[in-house]
């Protein structure tokens, strides 16, 4: 099973500069684990030392906010697309 991974900018230090990724994963915890395993430190970047998703990063998978469908165990399929979005703010 292959998921597409949209990696931002300030991870792609970590992909070999790779903007676009395909990885394994039954559901966003366990893609997360495969992107570590390819790609060390990635983890660290992307969940805090409970492992959870960083506040400041959205994820979605095909244009749905994890955080609107069953978070960290939100189901991937084959061919499912995960963005990974830092959060913008300011004023």
């Amino acid at each position: 099973m292959a998921v597409k991974v949209l990696i931002p900018t300030p991870l792609q230090k970590f992909t070999n500069n790779e903007a676009s990724i395909e990885v394994g994963g039954g559901n966003i915890a366990e893609l997360i684990d495969t992107l570590e395993q390819h790609f060390p430190g990635i983890k660290a970047r992307i969940c805090d030392e409970n492992g959870q998703v960083r506040r400041f990063l959205n994820l979605y998978v095909n244009e749905e906010d994890i955080r609107f469908l069953d978070g960290a165990n939100t189901t991937l399929k084959d061919g499912d697309e995960v963005s990974i979005v830092p959060a913008v703010a300011g004023g």
